[in-house]
């Protein structure tokens, strides 16, 4: 496997574990303790690591010569009706894709202000960096359960459409992980054109090129 390869799988794993653990503190600081009493509110990768979303689909996708990169680790578990406040779990959702936009921004500016004392193989890792948070804060930010977009907008949407759409997400859910993810891939087969076009203009658009 090619050095290059092997840096964006490493950076996809580390990436994926910080979103996750972001849930998991988010979840303790609004007062549900779950991930806590679980040992999940830790960067240690064996503790978050799903070998189908960590391992077998990154591989695949190299393996197929996938234009994107993406995967996912297990879920950080957390009871809703232990938080705080009307918008905890929305918090809790966001706190995932938040940390991803986090590090883009940091490494993303860093390539924008100093990229020209940056040496190759250095300007190279941030750009891996950057581009796959990007990935998946965008990735995690579609509005379809399981993902985080549809817990957010299933507390910004108003009155019943609010209650109508988090019926369909609870039910959804309930069918489980790969009827979510078959429908994901459903959706991102007709949509990846707009996807990918999103994700590099944010892409140029954050390292100014």
């Amino acid at each position: 496997m090619q050095p290059e390869i092997l840096f964006s799988i490493v950076v996809l794993v580390f990436s994926v574990v910080l979103h996750e653990a972001a849930h998991g503190y988010m979840a303790n600081w609004l007062g549900d303790p779950t991930a806590r009493l679980q040992g999940r509110l830790t960067l240690n990768p064996l503790k978050h690591i799903d070998p189908v979303g960590s391992v077998l689909i990154p591989a695949l996708l190299v393996i197929t010569n996938s234009p994107i990169l993406i995967g996912y680790a297990k879920p950080v578990p957390y009871n809703p009706y232990n938080l705080r406040g009307r918008f905890g779990e929305a918090l809790v959702a966001g706190a995932g894709p938040g940390t991803n936009i986090l590090l883009a921004l940091i490494f993303g500016l860093s390539i924008r202000f100093f990229g020209e004392g940056m040496g190759a193989p250095m300007l190279e890792a941030f750009a891996t960096i950057t581009y796959i948070n990007l990935l998946l804060a965008l990735f995690n930010l579609i509005p379809l359960p399981p993902l985080d977009g549809s817990k957010i907008l299933s507390v910004m949407l108003p009155g019943a459409l609010g209650r109508a759409y988090e019926s369909f997400r609870m039910t959804f859910e309930s069918l489980g992980i790969l009827t979510g993810l078959l429908l994901i891939l459903v959706v991102f087969y007709f949509f990846s054109g707009v996807f990918g076009s999103a994700l590099g203009a944010l892409f140029r658009a954050l390292i100014g090129a």
